[in-house]
Formats: C-alpha cells, structure tokens, sequence
C-alpha cells in the first residue's frame, strides 16, 4: 500500500464530505461544518496553511548532523517522531461514516503506536463517542491521550474520571471547540473556560492536563500560573472562528513568553514533514497532525495511519539534514526564516 491507494480509497469512501483534494488547504470545502471543511469562508482554515508557506528553511550542508535524532519524549513515554496524532472524532458526523467511530479510534491509535509515536482521541455532540475513544485507549493498555469539549467542570470531571479509569497517559480539554455548531446541534452545550475553572479541573486530577485552542500569549500565561502541563497550540482546524490567524504566525510569541515553562503542542496545516520542522523550529516540542490521518484511516485503517506518519517523519529527517538540524528534541529558531 502507498499513499496514493490510501487517497483512492478514502476519496471513494468519504464522497460527499470530503474531496481528498490533491492539495488540503480548505478551499473546496469551505462553509462545510459539518464535515471536515473549515467554518465561514474558511479563512482560518487556509490562515494555518498560508502561515507555514510563509515560513522558510534555511539550507546548510556544511555540518556534523549526518545522523538526526527524531526522538522526543512526552510525559515519560520515547517517542521515535514529534508527529503525533490530533484528537479527532465524529467519524459519522463529520466524515460519512464509512467507517465506525471505534473503527477511526482503533486506527489512529494503533497507527500512531505502529509508527513510533502517539495518538489522541476527542469528544463530540454524541456522548458515546468519546467511550470509543476511551475503549480504544483501553485496547493500547492507555497509551492515547484523550480530549474532553469545554463542557461544565461537573461533566469534564466525570469524564477525566473516566480516562483515569481507562489508565490514560495525559487528559486535556480542547476549549477551542466553545463554539462548536456540531455541540450545539445534539444538545451537549459548551462554552469559555475562566482561570479559576482551568485551575480546578488541574487539582481535580493527578494526570498531566493540557489545554487545547491556546492562540495568544496572555493565554497561554493564564493557564500555565493555572498549572497545567502541557498547551496546544490551535485554532481547531478553523472550524471554529472565521478569520482567525494561522497557529505558525502565533506560536514564537507563545513560546517566548512561557520560556520552557511547560510543553508546547502545534497543529494546524502540516501537510508534510516540512512543516513539523517549522512549528518544531517556531517554538512547538512536538507537532500534531490530524486531516491528513483522517485520510489514513479511512484509506488504509491502522496502516494508512502509519503510513502517513512514517512518510512526513521521512521527509522530517531529510530536511533536518539539508538544514544542519541534529535533534527534533532541540531544533534552532535560525533553521527558519519567517
């Protein structure tokens, strides 16, 4: 199998919610919530895209980075890639249901462990879909990471309840989906997260807590005083708010201003391993990736999961080599031009 069959078969198998465009920038499918386009005119969807293109690498080739080290490590576990898997769900709602909910867990989960690497799952307007992704962690003896919509802290508790049960790695909440049309449409009502709330669901548990949707720096100062463990930087895909910025043109002065302080995701746009090394080079510990899997999975299941993250890994270490880049765990801001 190769990644051309993979998109053959996921473009017959998503028809009428995704095109499998040769190139996934979110202009076919703008306005399409739900599905997988981006919300409005799909500006802030195409915004994380053109933020990378802006972004340029630096050639060298006169260095003793022969041999990269790609390895990272992310709350204990030696990852063999910093390209980890998004949460994503809604297989039925958003994609066509091709394939079931737990079907799209089990694959992104196992192809990302195939690969080297980790996967998360997330939650949506059908409550039972964020137990698939809790069953599929389960099935990974909880290596997956799950996320939890921005509901009341009396629901996200029941919930961090259950990914503790499940024995989770990590549990985050992804407060850039408080606007979400597909939670408003099934009744499961979201909304903004204050300071005081981020840092009651952090005591609330002894698992490292991430906060999805950070996309400011005042923010992200917020909730690292609020304790948690890790950020990502994202704004959902666009599928949330209409012309919001790209998360490349925001992620340097996020991570300038929380100097080391806690662990920095990105996502938003990568499209190959080129741009790993960018949001890797911006200020990101670790990269996440999350249409171009949904493709995987629905073009290859577990194997087109880790066929996509093996190919952009490959492309990664090629260009770590082209730009004198010896470890992904530390990768110079002087590899990019932005």
């Amino acid at each position: 199998m190769d990644l051309n069959k993979v998109r053959e078969i996921a473009k017959d198998r998503m028809k009428g919610y995704c095109r499998v465009c040769p190139v996934c920038d979110g202009r076919a499918c703008a306005g399409q919530v739900p599905g997988i386009g981006g919300t409005g005119t799909g500006s802030a969807f195409s915004a994380n895209l053109n933020a990378l293109a802006k972004v340029k690498l630096n050639l060298r080739t006169i260095h003793e980075a022969v041999n990269p080290d790609l390895s990272i490590a992310v709350f204990g576990e030696k990852l063999n890639t910093p390209i980890l898997a998004a949460p994503i769900t809604g297989a039925s709602i958003n994609m066509g249901g091709a394939i079931s909910e737990r079907e799209m867990v089990d694959a992104m989960l196992q192809g990302t462990l195939a690969a080297g690497s980790l996967g998360m799952t997330g939650d949506t307007g059908v409550p039972s879909m964020y137990d698939d992704g809790l069953a599929g962690i389960r099935a990974v003896n909880g290596r997956g990471i799950p996320f939890i919509k921005p509901r009341s802290n009396d629901e996200i508790k029941k919930r961090i309840e259950k990914a503790e049960e499940a024995g989770a790695l990590a549990v985050g909440v992804d407060v850039d989906g408080a606007g979400l049309i597909t939670m408003a449409l099934n009744g499961q009502p979201v909304g903004p997260k204050s300071f005081k709330d981020i840092k009651e669901l952090v005591s609330f548990t002894e698992l490292p807590f991430i906060i999805k949707g950070i996309m400011t720096a005042d923010e992200a100062e917020t909730v690292a005083a609020a304790g948690v463990s890790a950020i990502v930087i994202s704004n959902h895909g666009g599928r949330v708010l209409d012309y919001a910025q790209g998360a490349a043109r925001v992620l340097p002065a996020i991570a300038d201003r929380l100097d080391g302080k806690l662990t920095i995701f990105a996502d938003g746009g990568v499209r190959a391993g080129t741009d790993v090394l960018k949001l890797l080079a911006l200020g990101a510990d670790a990269v996440l990736v999350g249409r171009p899997l949904i493709i995987g999975a629905f073009g290859g299941d577990r194997e087109g999961v880790k066929l996509t993250i093996e190919t952009y890994t490959k492309q990664l270490l090629q260009a770590m080599i082209l730009t004198g880049t010896a470890k992904a765990s530390d990768v110079p801001q002087g590899v990019v031009v932005s």
